[in-house]
């Protein structure tokens, strides 16, 4: 694992909070010279720390409001390759976990709307060798906008 100071983690916490945030801007929130900074950000992308920027997106300004994670069960010894083929074949599929035990995989679903999403479902329930779904719909979310956590809060946890 590599060795990441407190200086690189608040050089992460703050391009999570805007991946176009400056260097300039950094150095001066952290202390840092702009060029420190810069290959501080560097080598985090040479190590696989950072793996890329990214732009958020409120998707229900673009009109697909409504999101829900359905299970998929598989029949069988049905291949993982089959079970992510399957569901990232669907362009409404936003993320697919493949999982031990029962469900096989669990995807979340952007959709325009509840139609849209009977749609999807259907398509789902057709494909490969899916036995059953269930679908749970997201009424709100909340993400935790930290780091990776450097030790458990739980009593007795490392």
């Amino acid at each position: 694992m590599p060795e990441i100071d407190e200086i690189d983690h608040r050089l992460l916490r703050l391009l999570r909070e805007d991946g176009r945030r400056t260097f300039s801007e950094m150095a001066g929130t952290i202390g840092l010279s702009v060029a420190a900074v810069k290959r501080r950000v560097d080598r985090l992308k040479e190590l696989g720390v950072i793996t890329g920027f990214t732009v958020q997106i409120d998707y229900a300004k673009l009109g697909w409001g409504i999101e829900a994670f359905t299970e998929l069960h598989y029949a069988g010894a049905t291949p993982v390759s089959e079970i992510v083929r399957t569901a990232t074949d669907v362009a409404e599929v936003q993320t697919v976990f493949t999982i031990a035990g029962d469900p096989d995989a669990l995807i979340h679903v952007r959709v325009r709307d509840l139609g849209h999403l009977q749609q999807v479902i259907d398509h789902l329930r057709h494909a490969g060798n899916v036995t059953g779904t269930k679908t749970l719909l997201v009424l709100g979310s909340w993400t935790r906008d930290a780091l990776a956590p450097r030790a458990s809060r739980i009593a007795g946890m490392k």
